[in-house]
């Protein structure tokens, strides 16, 4: 896996988490959606760091991707607990993101 795949990655998981937030925002029922929201918000900061951290060579590309991993997965397992399109696509982009990640932490 090189650095751009990782961060188209890092990109398409940032997107899906902050559509997914925005979503979230105008179900129904909020109050069962904070758990989602709140892992959305820290997911897409997590692969904005992430990217910037590759795009700049940082000498901690491998801690901030080994992070960024287990945020992406909770964050993916979060959204496969509901039902909505946005919740199951947000999840695979994490679960992607989180497999990519996981690459460059080695």
């Amino acid at each position: 896996m090189t650095y751009e795949e990782c961060i188209q990655a890092c990109i398409d998981c940032m997107e899906a988490c902050n559509r997914c937030y925005d979503a979230c925002l105008k179900e129904e029922n909020v109050k069962m959606m904070v758990e989602c929201i709140r892992t959305d918000r820290e997911c897409a900061d997590i692969c904005a760091l992430a990217i910037k951290s590759m795009q700049s060579n940082s000498p901690f590309v491998a801690q901030i991707c080994k992070l960024c991993a287990e945020i992406c997965e909770a964050c993916g397992n979060e959204c496969k607990k509901h039902d909505h399109q946005h919740c199951q696509e947000c999840a695979e982009a994490c679960y992607r993101c989180a497999e990519a990640c996981r690459s460059m932490a080695k």
